[in-house]
């Protein structure tokens, strides 16, 4: 993959994994949503339709979306998709980080795994051509 082409659809990746990050920062003002069956529903989704994490996480969607047709219309789609495995690495990264989320050493082997497939996917080369 050259690139140029790596850059667009690391691109990609991280603007989803930005929009997961806000979402779950905008999922967290209003604590466990299924929880409760006195809560004021209406007030629940003002509030997330206005919270900036909610409002940034889905500009950071539309955005990615807009890059990610850029990127597939350069790189296969058996090349492009894997890569967005990316994006579990850098949430599960970033939500220790920020969110002091727990990642088990299982899940660091998990995350490895993940590392190792997409670092072959990118250098296994484009498909050949059919036919």
């Amino acid at each position: 993959m050259k690139l140029n082409d790596f850059a667009i659809v690391l691109l990609g990746v991280l603007l989803n994994a930005a929009a997961q990050l806000m979402l779950k920062a905008g999922a967290g003002s209003v604590g466990p949503m299924l929880a409760g069956a006195g809560r004021d529903w209406g007030a629940t989704v003002a509030r997330l339709a206005l919270h900036p994490g909610v409002l940034g996480g889905l500009v950071c969607y539309a955005i990615s979306v807009v890059v990610w047709i850029a990127a597939l219309s350069r790189v296969d789609v058996s090349i492009a998709y894997p890569m967005l495995s990316i994006g579990y690495v850098i949430n599960a990264l970033l939500a220790w980080w920020l969110f002091g989320e727990s990642v088990t050493a299982q899940r660091w082997l998990g995350i490895a795994v993940i590392i190792i497939g997409v670092v072959l996917v990118a250098r296994s080369g484009p498909a050949a051509p059919a036919g």
